[in-house]
């Protein structure tokens, strides 16, 4: 523990680590105390592709947690930093929430239904049947398949519901095309998250409840891989994956103790 104390960043997953549904978990208030404290270099990291940060912000203030939007970077962030590098004045058909049509926007890349250079899937409470079907006539007409993360499930106030992964292979199967997944386990997203922080990767810890995102994420990257709890994965679920993290808590709180 006094290894992962003495780390300089700390990089965070959010649903299932610092909230799960609209409830703050156990320990976060104490955490991120710590965090100013001790003048730690922190991120919230998320592969919800559906809040801009500033309401990341405003969800996590009505929690009780007032912290600075600049702490926050998201899938979305993410998805339109890498189409709008690989083809510049691109544009793109979305099926996704404001914080990734939003992000897309603010990195120039046209939203259009008309011949569009990507076809980008995030999750959305709006996907339907309609979209499914346009999608899929976009990408079989040369549209390339951009999915915000690969996750294929999420936490909820409802309990667990399907995530970006779920969501776009319809697609997949019915055009034989696979998504290219920008999110968490992507490198891409694990060392932007470090520039941003400005330390090494050895310097730098990931903390995650999911084997599949948070944990591989951090292995990958050369970050210190710390699970907790308080999501979706149980203590029984960590021997079914060939990777493992270093230290195991039942939630974030433990590391301000």
């Amino acid at each position: 523990m006094e290894e992962l104390r003495a780390k300089k960043g700390f990089i965070c997953d959010m649903d299932g680590v610092i909230y799960w549904g609209g409830r703050l978990l156990p320990g976060v208030k104490e955490f991120v105390d710590w965090l100013y404290r001790e003048n730690k270099e922190f991120l919230f990291l998320t592969n919800n592709s559906g809040q801009t940060p500033l309401e990341l912000r405003l969800k996590l203030k009505t929690m009780g947690l007032d912290i600075d939007e600049q702490h926050f970077y998201t899938s979305a962030l993410a998805t339109a930093k890498f189409v709008s590098e690989q083809t510049h004045h691109c544009s793109a058909y979305v099926i996704g929430e404001p914080g990734l049509v939003g992000a897309l926007y603010q990195c120039g890349v046209a939203i259009t239904d008309k011949e569009p250079d990507y076809v980008i899937v995030g999750e959305s409470p709006n996907y339907n049947y309609e979209a499914i079907c346009k999608a899929v006539a976009l990408v079989r007409g040369g549209a390339k398949l951009i999915g915000t993360n690969s996750d294929l499930t999420g936490p909820s106030s409802r309990g667990i519901i399907p995530a970006c992964r779920a969501l776009i292979s319809p697609i997949e199967m019915a055009t034989g095309k696979q998504a290219y997944f920008i999110g968490k386990p992507n490198p891409l997203m694990m060392r932007t998250g470090l520039r941003l922080l400005g330390v090494h990767s050895e310097e730098a810890a990931m903390i995650g409840d999911r084997m599949d995102t948070d944990i591989i994420g951090g292995v990958e990257s050369g970050l210190d891989p710390i699970l907790v709890l308080s999501g979706v994965t149980s203590r029984d679920e960590i021997d079914q994956f060939p990777y493992r993290p270093r230290l195991v808590l039942n939630n974030i709180g433990e590391i301000a103790d």
